[in-house]
Order: structure tokens, then sequence, then C-alpha cells
């Protein structure tokens, strides 16, 4: 084979993978001797892509020779990695291929070739956030969530009702019953009859009867609302080479990433090297726990790595966990990753990397780990390392990987030392710091009420709610009055009285993001459920219940372990795959809650089995938000109450009247084990496979052009050619002074990129809602703010638009700013209009932990089109801070110690500041306000390469003008 074009610094170290292969790979431990044999895995693998990539320019040999020598310049140097692939999803999808259709536009103005503009990296999108629960069992006979879109063009939406129907077998001789979908199986229990909407499986075969209609119905709206956003998605992999789209209807970016487009061990014309990624979905750790090194980061970074440049990274310090011990029997999974999470994030990981070993990590399944890994983002640390073992193999060869494959893969990563095996006694890397963590010491727990660090032990659960309503209004406190605690409101419902109070259960989630990776928590979710149903608990009709899995393959394994069924006599009802309550696409709670909550001014409560509980996100009349484990979820909707000792209070009684308690209901590890043995098989990760590569009709059946330049419709509101490159030109000019700006928004610590970013639905007083009034559309037909990322107009009028945002100049939570000049207050967008119309530059005051949460690049654009010039705060998100220097906004930081309260600011004061002629890292800038004072900034630049992107006015146009 001939040496490739990158890496030929380093050909020498091209060897065959054995006698008998005639796959090659970079043998990198010859490079580096005992240096390598210390290195942590990880740092391994950031090693060996830049061997493999080395070209002299974007990857230079001194680079290679510092990831060797990383344990003298761990936090010291920075250096760049190329990320083997791409992962989008098309929330964060979307303006990264609108970007790209845009930047043809600008190369073709600037006299380039638009035909030369397309991802260098294998990108694949999935189209998984834009679902919304239109249908649910509650909402059955309900008409669309407000926000939807043109129905008519979704088709006439049909009643509601499964009728059972008989499946053909196709001649096989071993089943042993009939695959009638009315009934249930070995596992059925007393539930002889399909329950409505309930998907079905052959016990015996796992033969699959059609999507519930709740699926198919919600799919159906899900097509209509968003026709114009697919034909773009199907147009960009027409017309882009290296972009494969997943289409709607199949499952969560870092599910599928997980299932489907994880390799371990990549090959390339016959040479090995390991599998890594980066999106823009914060979720892509979970590929961590296959050995495989990914993480998330911002849109803008996507969109460079797309283009063939390289991630840029401080050589990160690797912290190592060492996990000893067991978990107790009645811990799930979550309580580890909850438990974990607290720990971390008390040492304080952020910016690092984790890695793990010890011999507790043996006894963690490969779901267990993706679970631990997919949390990282909430305990700050880049990424969650667990290196590849006999776990990970023996998973590989479950879920269908050939053998040959897997014979050369494990080959490979021995010859390359990233294989762990504790019986080599080789010893342990040397980490930047080690960390242990007794499995024992983990306790079952919640996460609440409005933050995912706030962990909270299931026993203490009661108490802590009860403390969280005396404390004043914070992230553990309401101020609710003593004398009104105790405050019961009554409902009719449904032709029945119920009783609401503080405490009570609204929402009730299993959803995505952090417990569908792993069966254990989803069949123990369902064994509670049927004990529960067995027992004669119900869960209150006004409670807003749903099931959203990850993929297909949840589905199958729930229907097959005959589970389902009673999940959805609980009204657990799967209403789609796709992120939907996590993302604040909750269906409206019914009016008689919504006024009982106003009423009674009542604490109501939304538990989910995500990872993100802030504020507001989940419904905007939900104050507590607690995230938990998908059975505790099944066990907080039964008991309709957070406000319970589940050791002493009873969940409900039986026919008989004799009190069920939680412990009677809940299933032991033993039974979660042998369920999960038998039914997470082989064929459900074949039937995620079958149904990614053949599609749907919907899909298959679109139409899109295939023109070079996309037809931009100047009608549409869904996609709309960005301003981004409206003042391109061909050379760079040089960086301008900020004079006399005014602060937009003046806030506090811990703001995050939901408070800033676009997202959820679209308020009808909102200005955007006024956007799109005006070109016409009803409230019906708006959708949400990630369906319509395409549209800059849209966005930009979005930017600052959560209900939760407290600005100090307003002095409570609402969108609302004040411009100054004027002297009124206003739409956060409507300022910013006027301040663009006089001329006038902005910046914005924060706290620490400004732009702290998931990875949003719009959190970085909607400021810079709303006239953002500079954030001056105490500290950053270091993913937040990387777009705005990405989009040519300014992060300027206090010095140690300051802040706009010490300094003395009211934020009425204008800001004036000049930049040197020769930037550099870190440098410090003098501030001189109009009232005279002048205190000194650090300019939180942390290399020369985003110098470089800052003094171009950001990556798109730098890369633009790379094409012209």
């Amino acid at each position: 084979m001939d040496a490739p074009s990158a890496g030929y610094a380093f050909e020498y170290l091209i060897e065959t993978l054995n006698d008998t292969s005639h796959k090659k790979f970079f043998n990198v431990p010859r490079l580096g001797g005992t240096k390598y044999d210390v290195l942590p895995y990880s740092i391994r693998v950031l090693l060996e892509a830049a061997v493999r990539n080395c070209d002299g320019f974007l990857m230079k040999k001194e680079d290679v020779m510092n990831i060797l020598d990383w344990k003298t310049k761990q936090s010291n140097v920075e250096v760049p990695f190329f990320p083997a692939r791409v992962l989008l999803q098309d929330f964060t999808g979307i303006p990264a291929m609108v970007d790209f259709a845009a930047m043809r536009e600008a190369v073709k103005t600037l006299g380039g070739d638009p035909k030369k503009v397309h991802p260098a990296c294998p990108t694949d999108l999935t189209v998984d956030h834009s679902l919304q629960i239109d249908f649910n069992k509650c909402a059955i006979q309900n008409a669309p969530n407000p926000g939807g879109g043109d129905l008519q063009k979704a088709g006439k939406l049909s009643p509601l009702r499964v009728q059972p129907k008989k499946l053909p077998c196709r001649g096989q001789t071993t089943c042993r019953g009939s695959c009638d979908s009315g009934e249930l199986g070995r596992n059925s229990g007393k539930f002889s009859s399909q329950i409505e909407n309930t998907p079905i499986l052959c016990p015996f075969h796992l033969q699959p009867v059609p999507e519930p209609e709740t699926v198919l119905k919600n799919q159906e709206v899900e097509f209509g609302r968003n026709r114009e956003r697919l034909q773009f998605f199907k147009w960009s992999s027409r017309v882009f080479k290296n972009v494969a789209v997943i289409p709607p209807g199949t499952g969560m970016a870092h599910q599928v990433n997980l299932e489907y487009l994880s390799r371990v061990v990549f090959e390339e014309k016959d040479l090995l090297f390991p599998d890594s990624v980066v999106g823009t979905d914060s979720h892509i750790t979970m590929v961590n726990g296959l050995g495989i090194l990914g993480w998330g980061v911002g849109g803008i970074e996507t969109e460079a790595v797309m283009l063939g440049l390289p991630v840029s990274l401080t050589l990160p310090e690797v912290v190592g966990c060492e996990l000893t011990g067991s978990s107790n029997p009645f811990v799930t999974s979550i309580d580890v990753v909850l438990g974990i999470t607290k720990h971390l994030r008390q040492v304080g990981v952020a910016g690092k990397f984790v890695e793990f070993f010890g011999s507790g990590v043996s006894q963690l399944s490969i779901v267990d780990r993706t679970t631990i890994a997919n949390m990282c983002p909430e305990y700050g640390a880049i990424l969650s390392f667990f290196p590849v073992d006999n776990v990970t193999l023996k998973h590989l060869e479950h879920t269908g990987f050939d053998k040959a494959k897997l014979e050369s893969m494990e080959a490979y990563l021995k010859a390359v030392k990233l294989f762990r095996n504790e019986q080599d006694n080789l010893g342990e890397p040397e980490y930047s710091q080690v960390i242990q963590i007794n499995l024992n010491s983990i306790v079952p727990s919640v996460s609440g009420p409005k933050r995912p660090q706030d962990r909270v032990a299931l026993t203490d659960m009661k108490s802590d709610f009860q403390a969280c309503l005396n404390e004043k209004v914070g992230f553990k406190g309401f101020q609710i009055a003593a004398e009104k605690q105790n405050d019961i409101v009554s409902i009719h419902y449904e032709g029945s009285d119920y009783k609401l109070a503080h405490g009570s259960v609204v929402i009730a989630a299993v959803i995505s993001c952090t417990n569908n990776c792993n069966p254990s928590v989803m069949l123990a979710a369902g064994l509670l459920a049927k004990k529960a149903v067995e027992a004669g608990l119900q869960v209150k009709p006004y409670i807003r219940t749903s099931l959203s899995p990850g993929s297909g393959m949840v589905t199958h394994y729930l229907s097959s372990s005959g589970v389902l069924p009673y999940l959805s006599k609980l009204g657990f009802e799967i209403i789609g795959y796709g992120c939907s309550t996590c993302v604040g696409n909750t269906a409206p709670l019914s009016e008689a809650v919504l006024n009982a909550v106003k009423q009674g001014d009542l604490v109501t409560c939304g538990v989910l089995s995500g990872n993100k509980n802030f504020e507001g996100r989940l419904c905007d009349c939900v104050r507590a938000n607690y995230l938990a484990s998908p059975p505790l979820v099944v066990a907080y909707a039964i008991a309709g109450t957070v406000n319970i000792d589940f050791q002493t209070e009873p969940l409900g009684t039986d026919p008989t009247g004799k009190n069920i308690y939680l412990h009677d209901i809940w299933p032991s590890r033993e039974e979660v084990h042998q369920i999960e043995e038998e039914h997470v098989v082989l064929s459900m990760f074949k039937a995620l496979k079958e149904k990614i590569e053949m599609g749907n009709k919907r899909w298959n059946s679109l139409e899109a052009p295939d023109s070079v330049l996309f037809p931009w419709d100047l009608k549409s509101t869904y996609i709309r050619c960005p301003s981004f490159f409206d003042k391109l030109t061909k050379e760079p000019v040089a960086l301008q002074p900020i004079e006399n700006a005014h602060v937009l928004l003046y806030l506090g610590d811990s703001i995050t990129t939901d408070h800033i970013s676009p997202a959820g639905s679209i308020a009808r007083s909102s200005a955007a809602a006024k956007y799109l009034t005006n070109r016409g559309l009803t409230p019906r037909e708006f959708n949400s703010y990630g369906a319509r990322r395409g549209n800059d107009a849209v966005m930009t009028r979005g930017t600052f638009a959560n209900i939760k945002l407290f600005n100090k100049f307003i002095g409570k939570p609402a969108p609302k700013t004040i411009h100054f000049p004027s002297g009124q207050t206003l739409d956060v967008f409507e300022a910013a209009e006027l301040y663009q119309k006089e001329g006038i530059p902005l910046i914005i005051l924060a706290g620490k932990k400004y732009g702290s949460g998931n990875s949003r690049d719009w959190a970085a654009k909607g400021p810079y089109l709303l006239g953002v010039k500079a954030v001056l705060a105490e500290s950053y998100e270091k993913i937040h801070k990387d777009h705005l220097i990405g989009i040519g906004i300014a992060p300027l930081q206090f010095l140690p110690g300051e802040s706009a309260d010490s300094l003395g600011l009211s934020g009425r004061e204008t800001f004036s500041l000049t930049f040197p002629e020769e930037l550099s890292p870190g440098v410090t800038l003098n501030i001189k306000t109009s009232t005279g004072k002048v205190f000194s900034v650090i300019a939180s630049f942390e290399n020369d390469v985003e110098i470089t992107l800052y003094k171009h006015g950001g990556l798109l146009n730098f890369v633009a003008r790379k094409f012209s």
C-alpha cells in the first residue's frame, strides 16, 4: 500500500498487522517506548491521530512530540486533533448545513468555485430533534400541539384505534404460538389482550407488528410541519459529498451513533486506526463507553472539521478515576451516573479528560459505561473514556460485529497498546490526578429541583422538598410562606375529582438522553409497571405521561419482554423516537391543572429520566423538575407527588385496601438481568440497522432539488440564507475598537445556553411570533425554535427570549431589557434593533460560568446578529467561549477577584476599549467607561489560532476566504 499523503513524516512506523493480513497500521508505540507506555489511553488515541495526519502544515511534527511528552506539556500547549468523523443532529445540524449552502453563495460572489465547498470529513446527520408530542394517551383526542405546522399538508389524521391483526409467521416451523397481535406471549401475565396503541412483537420470532398509531400520528405531523427542512436536508445529502442523512423516525443522534455508526476501529484503504468523533450534540461522549474518543463541540468548530481542519484543544490534563467495589443490587445505573457526576463535579474536572480504571470497571456493562460517559458534560469534563477491554469485545459480538473484524480489531488494539487487560499486570498509566470512587457508597437518588448537579438521596427526598419550599428563591428554594405550604386545590378532570398540592407530579416522562442506552433501567421501569398494574395501582389521568425511546431497539425489547402493555396501562405510551419533553416539546397540561397551579401558586413537579432539568425547561408552570431513573419516574407518577417518603409511606392500595409500598413492586437485579439476557439480543440491533438502511416511505418519496446552489425561497420561514457573509471581503480588515458601547444585558452567575439560545415553542407574544405573524402564519404554524434554526431572522428574535432570564436592569425574570437612550423597557430583540439603527455597539455583562449547559451555536450567533461585540464575564464555559470567538465576539474576562459589583459598575455606563495591533493570548486590555472609570480585563483568547479566527471576523469568514 502506498503511504498516505498525511503521516509522511512517520511513514517508517507503518507495519502490517500480521503475516496473513494485508491490513496496515501506524505502530505508534515504537515512537515513544517507555514514554508511550505511561500515557493515558485517551492520549494514545490523540497521538495516533497526530502521527497519521502529520503533514507539516495543519499537523506539525512538533505537535506530535508535544502529545508524546504529555506528562510535561499537559495544560501548557495547544494541539490539533483530526477526528475520524462528524455527527450532527438536526437542531444544530441545520444551521451548519445552511452555512455550507450560504458559503457556496459567498465563494461564488468572491469569484471562487462553489463546487469546491464540501465536507472533507465523513459526516452523519440524524433528524431526531424535530419530534413534538402532539398525541399521547392523555391527549389522544386532542388537536396537535399549538405551534404545529400546516396540518392539511400532513394529510388527514385517522381515528386512534388499533385493531388486532393476524401476522404471518412466514412459514417458521419452530413457532410455538400464534403471532396474533392480540396475544402478548409468554410474559404477558394476566393481560392476554392487546392494550390500545401498544406495539407488539411475536414473542417467539421478534416479528414486529405495525408501529403503534401514536407513533405514526406524531411522525405524520412531523413530516407535515417540517417539510421544508427535510427537503433541504435531502438536497444537502445529494450535493455535498461525505454527507449521510439518517431520516426522521429512526432514533436520536447519540443513540444511533452508539448502535449503528460506531466502528471502534476504522478501516480506510486497508489502513486501521481508532474510531473518533466530534459533533454538535453534547452527548457524543456516550461512545466513550465503547472506547471511542469523542466529545461535543460547537457548530462552528464542527463546520471547520467538516472542511478538513482540526479541532484545536489545550493538551488536557487526564484525571484517572479508579472505580472499586460493586454497587448495591437496588441501585440503578442512573444512581451510579449521578453519584459519579456529583463526585467529579466536586473534585473539579472541567476542561479535562476523565479516564476510568480499576476493578470496578469490569463489573460495569457497556451500557452502564455509556450511561456514565453520556453524563460527562454535566460534570464539565471534555470526555469520559473507558478503554476497550474484553467486556467491550463481548458486547460488540452480541451486537452483530463480524467475527473476522473483531479478530483484526483485537489484534490491532493490542498491537498499539489500546486494549486494557487487567490480568496483564503491566501497571496503570500515569495520570494528572487520581480519584477513587467506591461503588458500594452510592445510594439511590434523584437530582433537582432545578439543576442536574443537585443530587438528593431517595431517603431524603421528602425532607429536601419541604426544605426547598422554605428556602428563599434560588437553585434550591421556592420561598413559599409556611401557612401556604399545606394548601390544597381541588380539580375536576374527566369526570372525577382530584387534589393538587405543592409537590404534585404533573409531568412524568421516560425519555431519551441518558437512559435508553441502558436496557436494565428501561426494563426495570417496565417490570415495576407490571407489578404495579398487577397490584391494582394506577396513575392519575391528569399527569402528562410519555415514553420516548432512543431508538426502535428499545421498543423491541420492551415489547418482546412483555412489559410494554403495563407501561401503556399506566399512561406511558410510546409517543415517537426523538427529543421531546427533554427539549421543552411537552404537550400542554390540561386547563384544569393550569388553573389549579395558578390559583394556589403551587410548586408542581415534573419527573423525567433525562439529564437536564433547568427551571421552566419542561413547562413554564412547572417550577420543580427532578431527574430520576426510569423506574423511579414510574413510581413517582403512581404516587402522584414527590412529597413522599417511600420507606414509610405507601404508593397506594390494592383492591382489598392493603397498602402497597415501593419495595413491594421494585424488581430485583436478578429479575432485570434475566430479562435483559433474554431480550436484548442481536436481532434488535439488526432491526435498527435495517430500519436505517431502508429509510421510510415518507423520506424515500420526498422530492428535493439537486442544483449546485440551493434555490432559496424568499417566502420561506424555515430556510433562509444567513447574513454572516454579507460584508465579507477578500482580505480581513484591521481590528476595530469598541467605542461607547451600551450594555444590552446585565446578567448574574450560571447563565446557561438555554437562557441565551432560542429553544422550545415560540411564545405568541414574542418578537419571533410577531415576525412569523407578519408573514401570514398562525400560532398553530409557528412550530418550535429548533425547527426554525435555518432561519436567522427567527433565531435572532428568539435570542435571550427565555422567560426565566434574569436581567438585573429589570429586577425579575423576563426576556426584557432597557434601551437606555430612550429609557424604554423592550423585548431584548427590539432594544438591540434600535441600538443597531442608531449605530451603537453592544456588550453583555455577566458573572461566573457564562454559557454553561449544552453546546449551542446560536447562543453565539444570536448575540452576534443582535450587534453584541463583546461579552465581559467572570468566567466562561469553554465550549461557549470557543463559540463566541468562532463567530467574532470578543470574550473578555474580569481580573481574578473582580466583578461588575466589586468595580461599582451599574451597567448603565457606556464602555470603550481598543485592541492592540499585535493581539496575543491572554493579553490585558483597558476599558474606559463614560463615568471616567478605567479598569483592566483579560482578552480570553487561548492561542494564536483563536486570535487569527477573531481577526477574520470568525471561523465562517476565515474558511470562506480559504475557498475564494
